[in-house]
């Protein structure tokens, strides 16, 4: 319960039975769109999202569910009016990325939020990108399920997600999996309160003790002050990363609206080829390829070769951007384009 407690004080909703443990983001999200959408509904998914999202909306469109991309600009930003020229009457939810983990843009959610109260639609939350990094309020947010992962910028342990939901929600949605819950065992049937109705089966107590120990931190630590270093860090990359010829930032030019990551395009020469000596020869991990969002890759203009992407933690140091720049410098040099 404690565990519940920390991630309710961090996204500000007191409402701990509220707060369900999955095993990964992925699942949240497929707990949602599966139990939620049925033949004929219509929902909204920015252009950004993630195979977390998309694959299993696809799955969804062979059995009559109609899903429509908001556009985004190459930047990766996504303007409201584009949202309201889409809604339909069968229009059930909206799903968004709070923020691309392709380009780092951020995404309007709490106009999107209000909009989707006014018009009584379900607003879904991807947080990947962004819970521990940004000050999440799950209410002003006008979400109806928020999910989450532990292991990026809540910095807990591999394995342990979760989602947080509100009740009209949780009335509506089916359990995904059922079990054992060592509640009511005298029954057969799916317990329907919460947070017993979605934790059929063991949970991953490791990893929400893990995760236990991340969110104090966190907390003590505070969002603000991880949020300012991150974003003094990415801002200095950016800034520095512009001096190297031949390449090409992903998204936002500058570190405001943008969580720290950067992808970098390398045109003329293999992306792969540069994460690969980037991580052989001077240690520096990069993620290089599609992201998991190859939808995200095609609205940003760079499908099928994908980004070299970067990302930067407060525990990083401009001593660690300096080396990263001169080893990006060194590759460019002796790898040039053609």
């Amino acid at each position: 319960m404690e565990t519940r407690e920390l991630l309710g004080t961090l996204f500000h909703y007191p409402h701990p039975q509220n707060i369900i443990f999955t095993k990964n983001i992925t699942e949240s999200l497929n707990l949602i769109i599966k139990g939620l959408l049925q033949a004929g509904d219509h929902v909204l998914v920015s252009a950004l999202e993630h195979n977390a999202v998309m694959r299993p909306l696809s799955s969804l469109q062979k059995k009559g569910i109609i899903v429509e991309q908001i556009p985004c600009s190459p930047k990766g930003f996504l303007a409201i009016t584009n949202v309201k020229k889409l809604l339909r009457p069968t229009t059930k939810a909206i799903m968004l990325t709070h923020a691309s983990n392709v380009c780092g843009t951020i995404l309007p959610l709490q106009e999107i939020g209000r909009l989707c109260q006014e018009k009584n639609i379900f607003f879904i939350i991807d947080s990947a990108q962004t819970a521990g990094f940004l000050d999440l309020n799950f209410t002003e947010l006008g979400s109806a399920a928020l999910a989450f992962t532990g292991h990026k910028g809540l910095l807990g342990p591999m394995g342990i997600g979760g989602l947080l939901i509100n009740d009209q929600l949780a009335q509506t949605l089916p359990p995904l999996i059922e079990g054992g819950t060592g509640s009511f065992s005298e029954q057969e049937i799916q317990p329907e309160h919460l947070p017993d109705k979605f934790e059929a089966g063991t949970l991953n107590i490791p990893g929400i003790y893990g995760l236990n120990a991340a969110l104090k931190y966190i907390l003590q630590k505070g969002i603000t002050t991880i949020r300012e270093r991150e974003i003094a860090l990415t801002n200095y990359f950016l800034q520095n990363i512009k001096k190297t010829p031949d390449l090409e930032i992903i998204g936002p030019q500058e570190a405001k609206n943008r969580v720290p990551i950067v992808s970098l395009n390398f045109p003329g020469r293999d992306n792969a080829k540069i994460s690969s000596l980037l991580a052989e020869d001077f240690q520096i991990m990069t993620r290089c390829g599609l992201h998991c969002a190859p939808s995200a890759h095609k609205a940003l203009g760079t499908y099928p070769q994908g980004t070299v992407r970067f990302s930067f933690s407060h525990f990083n140091t401009e001593e660690e951007i300096n080396y990263t720049l001169q080893a990006l410098q060194k590759i460019c040099q002796n790898y040039p384009s053609v």
